[in-house]
């Protein structure tokens, strides 16, 4: 039998494409051979290693088929850029491909062709076979309806901002969320509904509505239920594990939180020789134990890499029973650890660590708020002296070489949407950010540096968490808008975090400075998993993984595995649970980390997208009943088409078309972001703050609008047509972008 890095070579190199029957007689494999290749087949693809397309041929996941359908999407000079028609790879980014000159002529954007693709350097190129029919695309949206019998599609994406005639609502009412096929071409565009998914107001449909748009799973097939109920009935004992049941471990988390999977406790170490130092442990759910390489869980798992958070709910990556339940570091009760045993001496510097696989049993589950209230002495715990004060004694130390190493400091606001009993929502407010989560925080990236570093000293496989420096593109960017604060930041140095630290300590206007930092957030590059190790920038940490939170990430519980076979923590066999025997790191697992690494990077990118997505969804429904209020805002971004402002008192990001600022032109200059009023001086910039009227909140897309108090002299409903020069209907001229034509498409800096 073939290897799976055999069989992927040989997908790799085949011109044609390779179904079962081109793998089996390439390898020259008969009978039960066959039958064998078939289970392997489905293992790959279950482990997200390959991928089929709809004639059963076989590719690399994340790659194309040797022969597939492909969209055209733009044209880029001379060349056509496609995409595939029906891309697969979740979480893998979408490839654009180059199509060759024959059979181009006669394409244009939006067609679909049949093509032979091939890998050219890091990208792909294709050969048109032959065009086909434009396919149906799938709309999201909601019923409306119109004049008369006419109903209209709504879409819940706010960039596309008209709607769309209904052709065939089938059993659709107005209202309700449903998907829809999108027929005909430019102006005859018109919507056949396939399904209806519900009412778009009622209690937690706004979380829905992202769960279908980025089509994130949200049922755990049978198989992995059962799977995961024989799994929650693993013994529990001290056999095998070291025992830390008589250690009075707590878990500090939100008053909300949904799962418990980490737990700290801290004491003064009585060795001599680190005086002044402090043992701690960190002990993180065994989620290895119960979720094993292969299984039906850790195929279901691996499809969501991760748990998505939204206000409403939760769409865990493993199934109830564990995440809510046997995975859980509940008080009271003995649960399975993985545990990091740390040693710090009086600078806070690790000295040492080891990991276990132990048996606990937590002395207590801690709001953030009621353990910082202990500390702070206003509101009594009995775990005040015994438990909390030593933490933040050892936290100290840890925050002591936190400050040593300068680690990027961006202490941004977070929104929390607080809803009633019967989901609706209560307010939107900005998360406290109090020392009890710093000091959790601190004692988590204590733990993740120490396994990164254990698994290197073994020479094993790291799943590493990687920040990469900022590009150069995005530090002239960030130059030239400093340059507006007359902030100087000098391109030819060494760019550590404290580089851009210093950039904050500059700003003494309170006004300025969350402006500043926001903007230096956007000149960072984005997280992301890898196999090797390219450190973490904004934690000023040269290696670095996550071993924290295996409930919730696919990528701690592969470290986790990983850390079972470099230190020799397997388990014994599961007696008569029908469970896959190791709970270590699968062979092809570590083999193709690289794909695994690169696919829950990818889930990460649609989890975050899709909470957000939900949040803005809840902060306009929470405003759509202050429709035509007053409210103080902030000027967030400005654009040529107008500027965007946060109400500061429980956010809320806005538009402010440049349509309803005035008759008068505006002056457009991209390395200030700022409008300026040509006849009036009137300038709206980055920062500013103002008072300004609600005008519009849709809760469907998210969507805000803002005008100004007077309304400028925007005069609503359809203007009059004008026919002076230069001038668009109404009179009203086109915004001019400072030394260049206003009708003239300029690069960014």
């Amino acid at each position: 039998m073939p290897s799976r890095d055999e069989i992927l070579k040989f997908l790799g190199e085949s011109q044609d494409a390779a179904g079962k029957r081109e793998i089996a007689k390439h390898f020259r494999l008969k009978g039960a051979e066959k039958i064998a290749l078939k289970a392997l087949l489905k293992d790959m693809a279950d482990e997200g290693l390959i991928d089929s397309d709809k004639g059963r041929a076989f590719h690399k996941m994340g790659g194309l088929p040797k022969v597939t359908v492909l969209k055209v999407i733009e044209a880029d000079g001379r060349d056509l850029i496609a995409i595939p028609d029906n891309w697969q790879a979740e979480g893998v980014p979408m490839p654009r491909v180059r199509l060759s000159e024959r059979g181009r002529s006669a394409l244009a954007v939006g067609d679909r062709v049949l093509a032979r693709t091939e890998e050219a350097g890091s990208g792909y190129r294709a050969f048109v076979m032959k065009k086909l029919q434009r396919a149906n695309e799938q709309l999201l949206g909601v019923v409306e309806k119109g004049e008369g019998r006419k109903l209209w599609l709504k879409p819940v994406d706010k960039r596309i901002r008209r709607m769309v005639p209904i052709s065939d609502p089938g059993n659709a009412e107005p209202g309700q969320l449903v998907l829809a096929e999108q027929h005909g071409q430019r102006d005859r565009i018109s919507a056949k509904v396939t399904e209806v998914l519900g009412e778009p107001f009622a209690p937690r449909s706004f979380s829905l509505i992202a769960i279908h748009k980025y089509g994130i799973p949200h049922d755990f097939a049978s198989d992995a239920i059962e799977e995961a109920e024989r799994a929650a009935k693993l013994p529990l004992s001290a056999d095998h594990r070291e025992d830390l049941r008589h250690i009075p471990i707590v878990a500090i988390d939100p008053v909300d939180a949904r799962d418990h999977d980490d737990a700290i406790w801290a004491t003064p170490d009585d060795d001599p020789a680190n005086a002044g130092g402090y043992r701690a442990i960190v002990a993180i759910a065994d989620v290895s134990y119960y979720v094993r390489p292969g299984g039906a869980i850790d195929r279901a798992a691996r499809k969501r890499g991760n748990s998505v958070y939204f206000p409403d709910r939760v769409v865990p990556m493993l199934p109830e029973i564990l995440s809510a339940d046997m995975c859980s570091l509940k008080a009271g009760q003995d649960r399975a650890a993985m545990v990091c045993h740390l040693v710090m001496d009086a600078s806070g510097k690790l000295r040492n660590w080891r990991f276990t696989r132990a048996l606990v049993r937590l002395a207590a589950n801690i709001a953030y708020e009621d353990a910082q209230a202990a500390i702070d002495g206003a509101k009594p715990h009995e775990l005040t002296d015994s438990v909390l004060k030593p933490l933040w004694a050892c936290w100290k130390l840890l925050f002591m070489a936190r400050e040593a190493r300068e680690p990027l400091d961006l202490d941004l606001p977070e929104r929390r949407i607080v809803l009633d009993e019967a989901w609706r929502i209560v307010s939107v407010a900005v998360r406290e950010r109090l020392d009890a989560h710093r000091l959790v925080e601190d004692f988590m990236i204590a733990a993740n540096v120490a396994a990164a570093k254990a698994l290197e000293a073994k020479k094993a496989p790291v799943v590493y968490r990687v920040h990469e420096p900022p590009s150069r593109e995005k530090l002239v960017a960030l130059k030239d808008y400093l340059a507006t604060f007359d902030i100087s930041f000098a391109l030819g140095q060494v760019v550590r975090p404290a580089t851009f630290n210093g950039i904050l300590a500059k700003v003494s206007d309170d006004t300025v400075k969350p402006l500043v930092m926001e903007q230096v957030l956007r000149s960072q590059t984005q997280a992301y998993y890898g196999p090797r190790n390219m450190g973490h920038f904004g934690l000023s940490l040269a290696s670095y993984g996550h071993f924290t939170s295996p409930i919730r990430r696919y990528a701690d519980l592969l470290l986790h595995r990983a850390l079972v076979d470099a230190h020799g923590l397997e388990q014994p066999p599961a007696p008569r649970l029908d469970l896959p025997p190791t709970t270590g790191l699968a062979e092809h697992d570590a083999a193709s980390l690289d794909r695994i690494c690169e696919l829950i990077s990818g889930f990460e990118r649609r989890a975050m997208e899709a909470e957000r997505e939900t949040v803005d969804r809840y902060v306009a429904a929470f405003l759509a009943t202050k429709v035509g209020e007053i409210h103080k805002v902030r000027i967030t971004g400005v654009q040529s088409f107008g500027f965007f402002a946060t109400i500061e008192e429980f956010g809320g990001d806005g538009l402010v078309p440049v349509s309803t600022l005035g008759a008068e032109r505006f002056w457009y200059d991209e390395a200030s972001q700022t409008l300026t009023g040509e006849s009036s001086g009137e300038r709206y910039a980055v920062g500013q703050r103002l008072e300004l009227r609600l005008a519009e909140a849709d809760p469907v897309t998210g969507a805000i609008k803002f005008e100004l108090p007077e309304g400028g002299n925007y005069m609503p409903g359809p203007p009059p047509r004008s026919k002076g020069p230069g001038n668009r209907p109404g009179g009203r001229p086109p915004i001019k972008r400072r030394g260049r034509p206003a009708n003239i498409r300029h690069q960014s800096r």
